[in-house]
């Protein structure tokens, strides 16, 4: 990460994040900028300030922004995991409890329906990867799995996977129905966070268990929160029920200072009127 005064942090997944003594003068970080829009077939100026891309031959997202939006141009750099860690890692490493990795192998064995959520940088696509590396473990090999992104941050090497991405032409709530004509077994949403919420929900209850997705929130009371939250950004009323019947299981993870952390795994029973979702922690 690069800020407005050119200093340049660094974030290690076991350390945290930590300054470093380097810095990029503003001018040099203009042009990289610049260069990489051009790359893209973009630009980057006073007038489009935000560049948000895959970093061209390198396997990681970019957010660039250059005044007046900042002072002085910035930028972050997101690199994705280059290893798919197991349910068995996270225990080893003291992240997931027997009684947590146990529900969670369940929940993809019987094709639950799991929501990951979690702060930014918390983990939560690393933990979706992990989930979608057991379910090629428990499931067919013919099982159909379709993933749907704005960026490519989910790893799945079964043999029967698709892999969407959303454009200009087409956002992820545009892509979750055409996935419906893809013939899919499984739905996968690398992260929620519009008006996609109500068209996957209706999928997964409608004839399309074993969906995992991520969505921003602390934990799985605030997660349920949020879905119905954007949920009503298709213009629609609150749809507590609907939540209820698609999410079988919400998982919640965090970063702490010695590493990540599972803190929940929820199974959702239900929803009424006078109490609200009926949550039991497993």
């Amino acid at each position: 990460m690069v800020n407005s005064d050119g200093r340049v942090w660094l974030d290690h997944l076991a350390k945290g994040v930590e300054r470093t003594e380097r810095v990029i003068v503003p001018n040099r970080v203009e042009s990289m900028l610049g260069t990489i829009a051009a790359f893209r077939g973009g630009v980057i100026n006073y007038d489009v300030p935000i560049l948000e891309c895959e970093l061209p031959g390198y396997d990681a997202r970019l957010e660039g922004i250059v005044p007046p939006v900042s002072q002085a141009p910035m930028f972050a750099i997101r690199k994705h995991s280059s290893v798919v860690r197991c349910l068995q890692d996270y225990r080893a490493m003291g992240e997931l409890d027997v009684t947590q990795g146990d529900a969670l192998r369940d929940a993809i064995r019987d094709r639950s329906n799991v929501v990951i959520c979690g702060g930014t940088g918390s983990g939560k696509t690393t933990l979706a990867n992990a989930l979608l590396l057991e379910k090629l473990r428990l499931g067919s090999p013919a099982q159909r799995i379709v993933i749907l992104e704005d960026t490519r941050e989910l790893q799945c090497r079964g043999e029967n996977v698709v892999s969407l991405r959303t454009c200009e032409a087409a956002d992820l709530a545009r892509l979750v129905r055409a996935t419906l004509r893809l013939r899919p077994d499984a739905i996968i949403v690398g992260e929620v966070r519009g008006r996609e919420a109500l068209e996957m929900l209706k999928a997964w209850n409608t004839g399309h268990p074993g969906g995992i997705a991520t969505v921003h929130a602390n934990d799985a009371g605030a997660a349920l929160s949020r879905l119905d939250q954007l949920v009503q950004e298709a213009g629609v009323p609150s749809q507590p029920q609907l939540i209820a019947e698609a999410v079988d299981l919400v998982v919640a993870i965090e970063r702490t200072p010695t590493g990540r952390r599972v803190t929940e795994v929820v199974r959702v029973e239900g929803y009424d009127q006078a109490n609200g979702y009926r949550l039991r922690e497993l």
